[in-house]
């Protein structure tokens, strides 16, 4: 899987949990001693009344589920009906040989082990059923105590395979969104949208303020994509000028100009197979924009240099926080390459509309940056969560982490405080002279709230926060509603 810095969407921990729950339910199937406990559901097929008889007691003895079949017809009707753990089966029988019942069984459900009963003469052909999906054979006579041996065996590779079904379930979920995180509608509307697109292989853009985590949401299509296995390659198009960029996507052969010491692959060869990010795509130039438009068709290219075609598979998400319309119209953006990349688009919100998943991020963040500097930074202050919750966050997500990683650098105490935020300091902050920064909020709430004639919903609406933390700072001012 593709993974990163861990932010789990809220709504996957109640699917981990319920995993969680089942390998729990797996273990308690084991002793004390980590032997596995009887219990496992077992279908002896032989035509043989004896053997049916005596392998059944045997198996009852140590706790086993058991059904008994006397031809192979009987044997697939019942596993139609049931399912079973393990299938004991006669390898010469009347009707249905059990060669025969094996693959049936095997056809229509791999994962059930399967015992071949064989006797001296018929052991190349128990060795044959090896081949086509048994799991090992039992010779006549049977000994108890070697299938008693053999039947524990067995139930320990099903509870490993069932534990690691799980753990690859448990990765899948912790990094489906990669490193995103949210509980707010606008951000589970956003997840929906990526588990809606990410299966399919259409070209995706992504749009939205700078430091919204368009990037994030990019690299968790790829990872719930079918390419997730095959690279995950991102460019940022507005940090290259027009030549270094070109060399950049499309490579160089060695001597190509001055400087090719030696051949390099571009970002579309390394792509390959998997998913190529354009990051800014609305800042390439208009002759940039012409040979991405015909590779995007035609996925063909040559390296710079070079007169050998290439042919590529990749999937294509791009991002931009510009007005792409608005570059249409002034002739900066080409509209043919516009409508190639714009097959399914979804906007990442701003911060500043998603104001409740701030004390997540936030949390997150403060555990993430004491633990990179060791220090012991335990909680933030209702002070500080509140003065974060007032502000408009311009720079979005970006913005909100640098804060936080600034605070816990000069943070000298357990817990982080107003003025340990660089957002308020005094130089972003424009605020008369003679007037704490405090007093300005307080004199802003209570003006909101008395033209709004006390209406909280309205004036928690205007002034970007919940309910309740609008109800603190009136009690933590003492704002008192005019006669």
């Amino acid at each position: 899987m593709c993974g990163g810095d861990l932010w789990v969407a809220a709504q996957t921990n109640v699917q981990i949990d319920a995993e969680i729950g089942k390998k729990d339910h797996f273990r308690m199937e084991t002793n004390e001693e980590g032997s596995i406990m009887g219990g496992s559901k077992i279908l002896i097929v032989d035509d043989e009344l004896i053997v049916r008889e005596s392998l059944a007691g045997w198996l009852e003895r140590d706790g086993h589920q058991l059904k008994t079949a006397s031809s192979g017809e009987e044997a697939l009707t019942m596993i139609e009906e049931s399912r079973f753990d393990i299938i004991l089966l006669d390898i010469k029988m009347g009707g249905m040989s059990g060669l025969e019942v094996l693959k049936a069984v095997k056809e229509n459900d791999p994962d059930i082990a399967v015992i071949m009963i064989t006797a001296y003469g018929s052991v190349n052909t128990a060795v044959e059923a090896m081949k086509y999906g048994a799991t090992d054979y039992l010779m006549k006579p049977f000994d108890p105590d070697e299938l008693g041996i053999l039947i524990e065996r067995i139930e320990k590779q099903q509870l490993q395979a069932r534990e690691n079904q799980y753990l690859r379930q448990e990765v899948h979920e912790r990094t489906r969104f990669e490193s995103m995180i949210g509980q707010s509608k606008a951000m589970q509307k956003v997840f929906e949208l990526i588990q809606d697109v990410a299966p399919t292989d259409s070209t995706v853009l992504i749009r939205g303020e700078t430091g919204t985590g368009k990037g994030l949401a990019a690299k968790a299509i790829h990872t719930l994509s079918q390419r997730c296995a095959g690279p995950f390659v991102a460019i940022n198009c507005g940090a290259f000028p027009e030549q270094l960029l070109e060399s950049e996507l499309f490579g160089y052969q060695k001597g190509a100009f001055t400087d090719a010491k030696e051949t390099k692959k571009g970002r579309f060869e390394l792509a390959h197979e998997g998913t190529l990010f354009l990051d800014e795509i609305g800042e390439i130039s208009m002759r940039m924009q012409i040979d991405l438009l015909r590779i995007l068709e035609d996925r063909v290219f040559y390296r710079l240099g070079s007169t050998q075609p290439l042919e590529v598979d990749f999937r294509v998400i791009a991002a931009t926080n510009r007005d792409l319309e608005k570059a249409i119209r002034e002739r900066s953006f080409r509209e043919d390459l516009y409508y190639r990349l714009n097959v399914f688009t979804f906007e990442m919100p701003p911060l500043r509309e998603r104001k409740e998943d701030i004390p997540l991020l936030a949390g997150h963040f403060l555990n993430r940056f004491a633990q990179e500097t060791n220090k012991t930074v335990e909680r933030i202050s209702r002070d500080a969560l509140d003065e974060m919750m007032l502000y408009e966050w311009p720079g979005n997500i970006r913005e909100l982490e640098n804060a936080i990683e600034r605070a816990v650098v000069v943070v000298k105490g357990a817990a982080i405080l107003p003025e340990h935020l660089p957002i308020f300091s005094p130089d972003l902050v424009s605020r008369p002279s003679d007037q704490s920064l405090k007093e300005m909020e307080k004199m802003h709430i209570a003006q909101i709230l008395e033209q709004n004639q006390w209406n909280i919903s309205k004036c928690s609406e205007i002034l970007g926060i919940d309910r309740s933390t609008l109800y603190s700072k009136i009690k933590r001012y003492e704002i008192r509603k005019k006669d």
